[in-house]
């Protein structure tokens, strides 16, 4: 089958892998314009741009697809049918009918529970115990269109965002190639999405990673996990501004930001509700270490308190 290829990010390399080791023909593959990146703010080619390089694939990068000279390139490729993966602009309708098939969407949650633009971390954040990929028929409205397949993976205790990123990763892979021949045979029929268990799953801002130690202890270690690894959990202790990473339940209670403890094991911190041992932590520009080693060089007491936000 000729194919459009629509990603931008790591999560989108290995469905497009896994479509060319079936054998389709991707005759164009769209990802977003480099960005500047890094200290020095030099261009930065996207993930699914290096694949493309690697494997010697046509490439698009615009801007937007608002205006038909936009997607002229699209027009001119005449796919059969276009996927998408991440790619992060939002596709008219017009672009959406370009293809026999039309276009299909890998996405990361069990629609229609996040549908939008973060749903790995929002899944986390919330306490889910599953979570899943889709394959999606996809319509102008926001991840709305009838479903393909659909698979569900737990979410362990200890799931972070970038080990649920990797598990439906690898799960958009394997159902995407299925998903596509099931339809173009007429073996699967896409069916509409439930309006019960309708969830947004919103852009993460920085802000939410700021941690507020008002908020139980439960909430807190998910958050911790929600954003690890991007763009991290943060708090300030006196002067030390740090990154947090792993945390295990406590048990104990106190003034909200208060160390209760400092030990090899961890930093044990007094949440609104609970506690937490803080046992992975960063100080900015060295490494992540185990709270035992990031204890030897640096000096806190019990007693002391993490700023609370509005401090």
């Amino acid at each position: 089958m000729r194919l459009i290829y629509a990603g931008t990010p790591e999560f989108a390399v290995a469905p497009l892998e896994a479509l060319l080791a079936a054998g389709h023909d991707v005759v164009l593959v769209l990802t977003q314009p480099d960005r500047p990146a890094g200290r020095g703010q030099q261009p930065a080619f996207s993930a699914v741009k290096q694949a493309a390089l690697r494997y010697g694939l046509p490439l698009y990068q615009p801007a937007t697809l608002k205006q038909s000279a936009d997607y002229a390139p699209l027009r001119e490729a005449e796919a059969d049918a276009m996927v998408v993966t991440a790619y992060g602009l939002i596709l008219p309708q017009a672009v959406l009918d370009l293809t026999r098939f039309g276009a299909f969407n890998v996405h990361a949650s069990l629609l229609p529970r996040w549908r939008g633009a973060a749903p790995i971390q929002r899944a986390i954040l919330a306490g889910d115990g599953e979570s899943g990929v889709c394959i999606m028929r996809m319509e102008a409205g926001l991840d709305t269109g009838p479903v393909l397949l659909r698979e569900a993976v737990s979410i362990d205790a200890q799931e972070t965002a970038g080990s649920l990123h990797d598990k439906l990763r690898d799960l958009g892979a394997r159902l995407i190639v299925p998903a596509l021949q099931g339809y173009a045979e007429g073996r699967l029929q896409a069916v509409a999405q439930s309006e019960e268990g309708l969830s947004y799953a919103a852009k993460i801002d920085k802000a939410e990673a700021r941690i507020d130690w008002r908020e139980p202890a439960l909430a807190i270690e998910r958050r911790i996990r929600a954003f690890n690894p991007v763009p991290g959990a943060s708090a300030r202790i006196g002067e030390l501004e740090l990154k947090l990473w792993r945390a295990l339940p406590g048990g104990q209670d106190g003034p909200p930001g208060t160390l209760l403890a400092v030990e090899d094991k961890g930093l044990h911190v007094a949440c609104g509700s609970g506690s937490l041992w803080l046992t992975e932590l960063q100080r900015p520009g060295a490494k992540r270490l185990a709270a035992k080693v990031f204890l030897r060089g640096v000096k806190l007491e019990p007693g002391q308190r993490f700023s609370l936000p509005g401090d």
